[in-house]
């Protein structure tokens, strides 16, 4: 049987900000279908599949393991690796690892490295454009990615090619002269008009060989590290986690400033199709189809005399309505709601930094909390109690756990549940209920073929989310919140 020509390897550990309130550091904007019915992870695993690409490989964090699983099973794709990074260190340790963790499990083969939040929506072009790297790759270039723009973007970075290229070239190796930071308006309309120059895509490929022999040369700090990182690394259920001690000695760095920028010789393959990174919200509305008005709405949002704005209604109970609006951003969440001009939709981070110092949990925590089995939201919350509806994955259980300053109390609403609570086993099904008392060892369990809905009330004295012990847990997370 032939080995794939190409190793696909998916980066998403990244938990932008750019996007809030929808996207946070629990829940970033790669998980969430920002422009269809899938995630834009979703998309990009779809995208680096097929004819010719190998099952992926996935770097991410910890918090972000199981969501990965479940939304690669969702669209019929299994990974061939899931890499853990212990803490964030930007796309330089990130890509490393994953060469030398590919080169030692498969050998000198191609590796296509991509973020997992673009949107690319002709995924049959984007292969082309791989597919004329290809042999330019083989021969042991450094290949990268770049955009035909389409307008003085300052929010991108460019590449600089060494002479126009005309309107109607072929995808193919082009020689890169440099990378060039995000520009001004002014030189990005400078840029825009010479025609030589490109969008920094931040895609890559190239063989395992010449990428860590790349690093070797133009970013030694970075080997001895990630190495370690990879020979210690420890499997974790489906997921091999690069070992801590090792990995937090890492620079922070880009694979950009690590190695591209210094490193000779790169080529870059133009793409002429559709492309954006989704980096806010103004870039959301534009890719996302605007009317003959300029509008764009989802879910239950309604516009009343409204031009070029974009309203997004996040939850089902929710109404959002705009009347006379113009050049305006809103997006209700069931937390918050953000409403701006899209001239300032990207200074939103400023508005996450002012809730983070205010200690808003909206700043980072989505109101959604997802877990290996399914996922919870809070409903209510006074000062000694809480109104959670919870919902498990058919055949999935949460840990057997018990609490120190809080009972519960569990009413099913769809399905059965399987409960245990101290030595006794019952099948709780619709309509009825059960409580927990504090300190008791307790387990819920939906053993249907349907999703598993309950409502849960907590009453003590502390009800945060760390206070839990498990005593047995078949997604072996330890201690802690997440764990």
């Amino acid at each position: 049987m032939t080995e794939p020509a190409i190793h696909p390897v998916l980066l998403c550990g990244g938990s932008g900000t750019r996007l809030w309130p929808l996207s946070r550091k629990s829940y970033p904007k790669q998980f969430a279908p920002l422009t269809g019915d899938q995630s834009l992870f979703q998309q990009s695993a779809l995208r680096l599949s097929g004819p010719g690409y190998a099952a992926p490989t996935v770097v991410t964090g910890s918090d972000f393991r199981f969501i990965v699983l479940e939304q690669l099973a969702g669209c019929g794709l299994t990974p061939a690796r899931t890499l853990i990074e212990p803490a964030p260190r930007n796309t330089g340790p990130a890509i490393l690892a994953a060469a030398l963790d590919l080169r030692a499990r498969v050998g000198d083969v191609l590796m296509l490295v991509a973020p997992s939040d673009h949107v690319i929506p002709d995924a049959e072009s984007f292969r082309a454009a791989v597919a004329a790297a290809v042999p330019a790759a083989r021969a042991g270039a450094l290949v990268t990615f770049g955009i035909a723009p389409d307008r003085a973007e300052t929010g991108y970075g460019w590449l600089e090619l060494d002479s126009p290229l005309p309107p109607d070239a072929p995808a193919a190796p082009q020689p890169l002269l440099r990378f060039v930071e995000k520009p001004d308006a002014a030189t990005a309309q400078t840029m825009l008009a010479e025609g030589r120059y490109l969008w920094n895509a931040g895609i890559f490929l190239f063989s395992t060989a010449t990428i860590v022999d790349a690093f070797a040369a133009h970013a030694p700090q970075l080997m001895a590290g990630a190495q370690a990182a990879v020979e210690g690394a420890e499997a974790d259920l489906g997921f091999t986690r690069l070992a801590p001690e090792p990995w937090a000695g890492l620079e922070d760095i880009s694979v950009d400033y690590a190695v591209m920028e210094r490193a000779p010789g790169l080529s870059v393959v133009p793409f002429r199709g559709k492309w954006s990174d989704l980096g806010g919200w103004e870039a959301v509305w534009r890719e996302s189809g605007p009317d003959a008005e300029g509008m764009v709405t989802h879910g239950d949002a309604v516009a009343i005399d409204c031009q070029d704005s974009l309203l997004r209604a996040e939850a089902d109970s929710q109404r959002l309505v705009g009347i006379g609006l113009r050049d305006i951003v809103a997006i209700a969440m069931p937390d918050a709601v953000l409403v701006a001009h899209k001239d300032h939709a990207q200074e939103v981070k400023q508005a996450v930094a002012a809730l983070k110092a205010a200690g808003a949990p909206q700043a980072e925590a989505f109101p959604r909390d997802h877990r290996p089995w399914g996922w919870f939201e809070s409903l209510a919350l006074g000062p000694r109690f809480q109104v959670k509806r919870i919902v498990v994955h058919p055949g999935a259980a949460l840990s057997l756990q018990s609490h120190h300053h809080r009972a519960e109390h569990w009413v099913v609403v769809e399905g059965t549940a399987r409960v245990t609570i101290g030595e006794k086993v019952q099948l709780v099904p619709e309509n009825e209920s059960v409580f927990i008392p504090l300190g008791e060892r307790h387990r819920l369990e939906n053993p249907g073929k349907l999703p598993l809905t309950l409502i849960e009330v907590q009453t003590g004295a502390y009800l945060g989310e760390d206070d839990i012990v498990r005593h047995e847990d078949v997604y072996a997370r330890g201690q802690g919140a997440k764990g």
